[in-house]
């Protein structure tokens, strides 16, 4: 980054990948923006721990990522205190409903599941290549967009609707990173496994995790924290040839 201390927005970061993504990034010497939807609380909590060193800048801005005007509004207030220095953005909001097959699922639940995981980071991409990008006179940056496995397998009698939408979010990643890298941008996703956090009781099958991990070639849940690292280094100087990859950190499954 030339000495020049890189701004990174996270969305969905008060909790899980996005909070742990946070502690490291803050760690490794980036200002922050915090992106929560509802729970400011939490929110501000880890606001505060980030900044307890007194090394750190951290702004916690609350946004529903598939609302425009919210998540204009959130840019504006980027630009307006952080100079518009934006450098990098880790789409990590994301959200999954009850445990269902098809057949059950009604079109209310596809427009707030697909409005979350695909229109917020297709917005959030928007404004941040609007501000990044060279052919606007930014100085280019990165972004890294939050898949899933279940892209790629497809869970079967539990999401298919959730996997679709991660499956947009591979074509997504691989599309804009071709369309971005001339201008100073770096795209890449990660696709997490199953991974230890607070999102499977918003499915309703965290009491299935036990026999999922015997399932796993590594036999363990992953951690948010490992997911983490492989963000923080798509986002890094070290993974600077690293154009258009999906990173599966998923223990072997």
């Amino acid at each position: 980054m030339g000495g020049v201390v890189p701004l990174t927005l996270i969305t969905g970061a008060s909790r899980g990948i996005g909070a742990a993504t946070a502690r490291l990034l803050a760690a490794q010497g980036h200002d922050l923006v915090l992106n929560y939807a509802r729970d400011r609380a939490t929110a501000e909590a880890l606001a505060d721990e980030l900044r307890a060193d007194g090394q750190r800048r951290v702004w916690c801005i609350q946004a529903d990522v598939a609302n425009e005007a919210q998540v204009l509004a959130m840019f504006a207030r980027i630009d307006a205190e952080a100079a518009g220095r934006l450098s990098g953005l880790v789409n990590n909001a994301g959200i999954v409903a009850p445990a269902a097959r098809l057949e059950a699922m009604d079109m209310a639940r596809w427009q707030h599941l697909f409005g979350v995981n695909v229109m917020g980071t297709l917005l959030c991409c928007r404004e941040a290549a609007r501000r990044m990008s060279t052919r606007h006179g930014g100085a280019g940056g990165a972004i890294v967009n939050l898949s899933s496995r279940a892209a790629q397998l497809g869970s079967p009698g539990v999401y298919v609707d959730y996997a679709a939408s991660k499956g947009a979010i591979d074509s997504l990643t691989v599309g804009l990173a071709r369309e971005l890298i001339e201008e100073g941008i770096r795209v890449n996703g990660v696709r997490p496994g199953i991974i230890a956090t607070e999102i499977h009781a918003d499915s309703g099958t965290a009491g299935a995790l036990a026999a999922a991990a015997a399932g796993i070639p590594i036999r363990r849940l992953g951690r948010a924290e490992e997911v983490a690292e492989a963000i923080a280094w798509l986002l890094s100087e070290a993974a600077s040839y690293t154009v258009g990859a999906v990173l599966d950190v998923s223990g072997g499954r």
